[in-house]
């Protein structure tokens, strides 16, 4: 029989169709003798129901104005939680914070008031004392710690919105929100955005470099020296921001290779290497920081941590992101789609400059862990990851679009990665800025004990110098720390390590001690309770009990008791 079309389908002979016209049938072709009794129909299978490849003009035409808003306003939320969730961390000042902002009191006395120079901070601070030290110092003047912590909390809301902007430009709006939003709930940005250190500052700059020179690729090639600037600055802010150049040097010549030709690519590529190595040379040259630039990043000591154990710390931190970021380095390698690169020329990039990208962008997430996976040491690791994490962050929001699919075909897969990515973040980043004991009731017993002159070892005594300092009753010259002691017997012999330390409590040099006697205390606090008891020139007037994310402890306070010492 045949077959003629209807005003719902159009069929031709033997039952042929137009597959235009089918994806308009409201029916299965199973029910189409229910509509058109007296035609006959060859069998329609269910791969001729299947919707094409879904085309690429929505992703790759210029923006409009409206997704440009709404992805503004989407952008708006992440950094509103984000913000959340870094301010609902709470702890006392860490030792570092409460080092660095008096550091900065002291440089400013230093630098504008004629004031000696006594702490010696540009031979072991990890980043310049005249810089981020001063600043937080300034804002401690006026807003106390809680300004200088909401200070790293607007350089981490920088960052993540540098980091959307730079994968907008390199991608599109869906994927610069997936990175920005991997990013914001990583462990390290959320314990960043609370804490008073020269990190966060650091980071920011990082990603204000990294920003321009995607930016400025397709620039007059001169415009590479601002950059310069900002990245010359970030390692003068924090030494090893260093390690991150040449990720930024190479991110510069692909961006401009893409948008131009291989001779103005390197030509912007060694301006900026240039620039940058000429401002930090004259850094160098005119300063004294080489020794701690050694101590603190090139030469630092090892330490005995076990590579299994940091191995599965960098994978706890960093993993997640890490692992979206490699996936995404594949499937954008495998295929240009969905027009997320969006070029001069109307064809996506080829297979290797995809690759070049994603394996740059990548494994700079690597440098930090491998580092210090070398020296053996954890200190600080869950800061430092947080670096390498911004850069692999646009491939991490390449994974996660590609798990979502065209039009958001799988969008559990995005839900299911954020809810994994926001768990981990949260837990993660409060059980860090639990580790050091809280002294919410330390300084006030120390305030009634301490009096203005008196020497004091401590551990800590960052936090007391901070705190008691803005009581007039104490400062930095009169504390020892249990890390160093430089002290001259009764015989004249100058002491350091164990024998300073028995030394100088045997002879009473000290008015007082504070010891942290942990689950796990050290030799030094062993000895120096050791010698505090068994010298009878002290006693414990308080015993103050903590918890804190790793374990219990308790605060001792030791007054030397009246009779002769030596002063």
């Amino acid at each position: 029989m045949t077959t003629a079309p209807t005003d719902r389908y159009s069929v031709g002979a033997a039952g042929s169709y137009d597959p235009e016209t089918t994806l308009r049938l409201r029916v299965p072709p199973t029910r189409l003798h229910e509509f058109a009794p007296g035609y006959a129909f060859d069998e329609i299978t269910r791969a001729d129901w299947a919707l094409g490849r879904v085309p690429d003009n929505g992703w790759s035409a210029a923006p409009s104005r409206r997704r440009t808003w709404v992805s503004r306003a989407l952008l708006a939320c992440l950094l509103l939680a984000q913000a959340a969730l870094s301010l609902r961390l709470h702890n006392s000042a860490f030792e570092d914070e409460a080092l660095y902002v008096y550091a900065g009191h002291a440089m400013i006395d230093h630098l504008f008031h004629g004031a000696p120079d006594y702490g010696g901070f540009d031979t072991y601070f990890s980043g310049s004392p005249a810089l981020y030290p001063v600043l937080a110092a300034w804002v401690d003047s006026v807003a106390g710690l809680t300004g200088v912590r909401l200070m790293s909390l607007a350089f981490m809301l920088g960052s993540t919105a540098l980091l959307y902007s730079l994968t907008r430009m390199l991608f599109n709006e869906r994927t610069a929100l997936c990175a920005a939003g991997v990013f914001a709930v990583c462990q390290s940005t959320l314990f960043l955005g609370n804490f008073a250190t020269y990190d966060a500052a650091a980071l920011f700059l990082l990603a204000w470099t990294s920003w321009l020179l995607v930016r400025i690729a397709s620039g007059h090639w001169a415009l590479a020296l601002t950059a310069s600037l900002v990245a010359a600055l970030a390692v003068a802010v924090k030494y090893a921001s260093a390690l991150y150049l040449p990720t930024a040097a190479l991110l510069l010549f692909l961006v401009a290779y893409r948008r131009s030709d291989r001779r103005q690519a390197l030509l912007r590529g060694a301006v900026f290497t240039a620039g940058v190595t000429v401002l930090l040379g004259i850094g160098v040259l005119s300063t004294d920081y080489l020794q701690a630039i050694r101590s603190t990043t090139t030469d630092r000591a090892h330490g005995t941590t076990s590579f299994l154990d940091m191995a599965w710390d960098c994978a706890k931190w960093g993993g997640l992101l890490f692992a979206l970021a490699c996936l995404g380095t594949v499937l954008y390698t495998r295929r240009d789609r969905l027009g997320e690169i969006r070029g001069r020329t109307a064809e996506g990039p080829g297979a290797r400059w995809r690759l070049a990208l994603g394996a740059v962008l990548t494994g700079t997430a690597l440098l930090a862990p491998a580092y210090q996976i070398h020296l053996q040491t954890e200190i600080s690791l869950h800061k430092h990851i947080g670096y390498g994490l911004l850069f692999a962050a646009p491939m991490a929001g390449v994974g996660v679009t590609r798990l979502m699919g065209a039009h958001f075909r799988f969008p559990q897969a995005a839900i299911a990665v954020g809810v994994l990515a926001l768990t981990l973040g949260m837990s993660q980043s409060a059980q860090n800025y639990g580790v050091w004991p809280n002294t919410q009731y330390l300084i006030p017993e120390l305030a009634k004990n301490v009096r203005p002159g008196q020497k004091w070892l401590g551990q800590p005594h960052e936090g007391p110098v901070y705190y008691l300092s803005d009581m007039r009753l104490t400062d930095y010259t009169l504390w020892t720390s249990i890390y160093y002691i430089d002290y001259t017997g009764r015989k004249g012999q100058r002491l350091s390590g164990p024998d300073g330390y028995r030394a100088a409590i045997q002879d009473g040099w000290f008015d007082g001690v504070v010891l942290d006697w942990s689950d796990q205390p050290g030799d030094v606090q062993s000895l120096i309770r050791g010698e505090m008891r068994s010298s009878g020139r002290y006693r414990m007037a308080s015993a103050l009990t903590y918890r804190t994310s790793v374990g219990t402890g308790h605060f001792e306070i030791w007054l030397r008791l009246p009779g002769p010492h030596r002063s």
